[in-house]
This record gives C-alpha cells, sequence and structure tokens, in this order.
C-alpha cells in the first residue's frame, strides 16, 4: 500500500513546482493511489498542513540547519517541512513516528546522504521544544511568520483594514474551517437531510436568516453520502450565501449570473426562487458551464439556463434582466483557509484585476432594466479589488444608486460590505448592491 506521507512529499514537491491548485493535485493524487480512508486523510492533512503553513515551516528550517533551505534539494525541504508539520502541528502523531518516518522517506526517495540531517533539524526541533516563534506578534514580520502569510498581503490587510482586522482574518485563516452546506429546500426538510447524510452529523438552524445553511461537524465523504445522490443539497460557504441573500431575487425575477461557474450561487438563487423564474448562468468555458448544468441537474432545479460566454462582451440577443449577480474573477485572498497556496501569490499578479472586474460589472450594467437591482461580489479583502471598483461604478455610472443590504449586513456595514471571520463570517468576501434608476 502507497505511504501517505510519502505521497504527501511527493505531491507537495509537485505543487511547489507548478504552482498548481491543491485541490486538484491532491485528488489526482488520492485517487491514482491505493490509500484506505484513513491514509488519506493522513496525506491530506499534512499536504494541505504544510501549504498553509509553509512560512512558518521555512521560518524553522532556516533557524535549526546549517545549510541556506535554498541550498537543499526540494525533496529533502518538503520532507523537513511535513516533518516540523507532523510535530508542531499534528498533536495525534508521536514525536518519534514523525522523526522515524521522515528519515526513512529521505532514504526511500534516494536522499540518504540527507537523513542524518533530516533527523538532526526535528529533534532539535523537539529539544527546543517545538517552538516556531518567540517573541510578540505585534509587527509586519511577526505575523508573516506565525500566520504563514507573505509580508506584502499582510501590509496589505493592514493598510486598507487597520491592525485588529488584519489579525484577526490572519488567526482564521491558519484554522480548520467547517464545510457548510446549502439543504435544498425544495427537495427535503433538515430532519429528512440528516438523516440521508448516513453518519455524518450537521449542525443546522444556527442562523435565522438562513435556516438552510447547515455545517458538517463530523463525518466522511459528504459526496458519497445519500442525501448528495438525492440533490439534497450542495456545498456553499456562509458568506457566499449571504451574496445571494443580498441580491434577494424571487420566483418573479428574470436573473443574470454573469460569472456562475461552479455553480453554487446559481444553485441557491433558483432555489430562493423556489424553482421558478429563470436563471441565465454563464461562464468563459464550455466544460465550467456544464458543470452548472450537471449541478441543476441533480439538484431538480429547472429554471436554470446555463451556457458559455465572455463576461467583458455585450451579448445583445440577451433580454434584460431584474436581477444581476456579478461575481468576478479575483485575487482570491478571502478564500486561503480554504486554498492556501493562493496567498503565496504577489500581489503584482493581480494588479490587472480592478479594470477587469470593472469591465465585466460596466458589461452586466448593460444588460440590467430600469428598476433592477445587481449585487457586486468578490471573494477577495483587498479594496483595489472591491471598494474602489464600486466607487468608480457610482462615479462614472450616474444612473445607479446604492441600496441597502440585508438586516444583518445593514447593521453593520450599510449598502457595501466587507465580510470576514471578524464578523463571524467563514470567508472573506465583499458585497455591495446598487439599483439602476434610469437609462
Amino acid at each position: 500500500m502507497t505511504d501517505p506521507r510519502y505521497l504527501a512529499v511527493k505531491l507537495l514537491d509537485k505543487t511547489f513546482r507548478s504552482g498548481s491548485y491543491s485541490n486538484i493535485q491532491l485528488n489526482a493524487g488520492l485517487d491514482s493511489s491505493d490509500l484506505d480512508d484513513r491514509g488519506k486523510r493522513l496525506c491530506s492533512a499534512i499536504y494541505y498542513g504544510v501549504i498553509q503553513r509553509r512560512i512558518s515551516l521555512d521560518y524553522v528550517i532556516g533557524r535549526l540547519s546549517k545549510r541556506p533551505i535554498e541550498k537543499m534539494d526540494s525533496i529533502v525541504v518538503n520532507i523537513l517541512r511535513a516533518g516540523i508539520y507532523q510535530l508542531g502541528y499534528m498533536d495525534l502523531v508521536p514525536d518519534n513516528a514523525a522523526v522515524n518516518e521522515s528519515v526513512k522517506l529521505a532514504k526511500k526517495f534516494g536522499k540518504t546522504s540527507a537523513a542524518g540531517m533530516v533527523n538532526a533539524v526535528l529533534r532539535n526541533f523537539i529539544r527546543q521544544e517545538k517552538k516556531i516563534y518567540e517573541g510578540k506578534i505585534d509587527n509586519v514580520k511577526a505575523m508573516s511568520i506565525v500566520y504563514s502569510c507573505p509580508e506584502e498581503l499582510v501590509k496589505s490587510l493592514t493598510n486598507d483594514y487597520g491592525k485588529e482586522f488584519a489579525f484577526h482574518f490572519l488567526v482564521h485563516s491558519v484554522e480548520k474551517r467547517p464545510v457548510c452546506l446549502r439543504r435544498n429546500q425544495l427537495r427535503c426538510n433538515a430532519k429528512e437531510l440528516q438523516k440521508a447524510m448516513g453518519g455524518i452529523k450537521l449542525l443546522s438552524g444556527g442562523n435565522p436568516e438562513l435556516p438552510e445553511c447547515s455545517q458538517v461537524i463530523e463525518g466522511g465523504d459528504i459526496t458519497a453520502a445519500k442525501a448528495f445522490k438525492k440533490g439534497y443539497f450542495h456545498v456553499q460557504g456562509l458568506s457566499s450565501q449571504y451574496c445571494c441573500l443580498a441580491l434577494a431575487p424571487t420566483e418573479k425575477d428574470l436573473v443574470l449570473d454573469i460569472c456562475a461557474a461552479p455553480g453554487g450561487k446559481t444553485f441557491t438563487m433558483a432555489e430562493m426562487m423556489n424553482g421558478k423564474g429563470k436563471i441565465y448562468a454563464f461562464d468563459l468555458h464550455e466544460k465550467r458551464a456544464e458543470l452548472i448544468r450537471k449541478g441543476a441537474e441533480r439538484l431538480g432545479l429547472t429554471n436554470i439556463r446555463a451556457a458559455a460566454g465572455d463576461a467583458t462582451k455585450y451579448n445583445a440577443e440577451l433580454p434584460e434582466f431584474t436581477k444581476i449577480l456579478c461575481d468576478v474573477p479575483c485575487s482570491g485572498y478571502g478564500v486561503i483557509a480554504k486554498k492556501p497556496e493562493i496567498k503565496y501569490k504577489p500581489l503584482s499578479d493581480f494588479a490587472r484585476l480592478p479594470e477587469i472586474q470593472y469591465s465585466i460589472a460596466e458589461n452586466a450594467l448593460r444588460y440590467l432594466a430600469v428598476g433592477g437591482e445587481m449585487v457586486y461580489s468578490t471573494c477577495t479583502v483587498r479594496k483595489a479589488e472591491n471598494d474602489e471598483v464600486v466607487e468608480r461604478l457610482l462615479r462614472e455610472h450616474p444612473e445607479l444608486e446604492p441600496v441597502e443590504l440585508p438586516e444583518l449586513l445593514l447593521r453593520r456595514f450599510g449598502a457595501k460590505a466587507t465580510l470576514s471571520p471578524m464578523y463571524g463570517f467563514d470567508d472573506g468576501f465583499f458585497v455591495a448592491k446598487f439599483r439602476k434608476t434610469r437609462r
């Protein structure tokens, strides 16, 4: 049987070399392995944990190794990262197991000459009481090390929202976040959902504004549950569900979801509309549009029409819409707890995004009927992609007026909101709402 630690290190090396998405790499690796469920859980925990804590782990390696990390073999570096992660963050893994298995990995990968160094670094870490960082967490460098976040992103968060916001956001970014589900109220009630989940336990009814939202608190693969196959739910985070609540579509509306894939918000809106009305859901690539169609079919949602379409180009064949969700492509920094590899991308990679986002939003407005409403949203926490785009829209389009958000968001934010763990949300999201008052 495949060694889960070996597979984790192999996948880590491949991920860091290629810069590919972690979920794609991991799923492909696990699918091609012969690991049992326990092995898959261990492999996944180490793999995601190392990606999430890479800066912290590299700081420890740099402190304990005589050889600079940039001069080490990449496989050896990932063996050390995985070993330190198990020692420092996985309480259920015995220290001896973490050390001994790491030494074995060095030999298994043909890095026998590095086995002694791996052993020495890990045992020194244990002798130093497995301390990651000593000192106050009161500056950018310390926050970067402790919460494994590049310094430029720490500075960006602090400059945009202040130190308290940055601190809360970074603390939550390295914590395990619960999986949230959206119950399909057109097919089941809460009791029927829980019964069809088998041994997977849910926490439901915790949010009066989103009674269909549940958290997975215990269990295995939710997509293997009978409830999934019956279309009783789809996976969707709390913040993402609030985007749909902000738009508040009804069965009387004609809705446009202009950047829809993989379809979570489309499905939620279709359910809010009681499976009536009509939603046009577009994404740039046909393969992603097909994801929406398949999801809608599983959930029994017949009021969704999904197709490929370029959100930056006007399609004169489309009708006017009474509600539009403009959830634009973004840097994704708001969801780094779930997709940790995103935080290591430099801010310069996203320099052109605000212009693209504005172009998409401006094009979406061409489809909006007079009196209609549009929500602009992202899953990032950068003001350049959020507040500044919205301010430009209002400045350059006098036909728009801001619209108050639902009660819970309105009390805290008004007409636009940066959702974050600091305010009780699971991810960092931005939501703003407009109404078209004239042509």
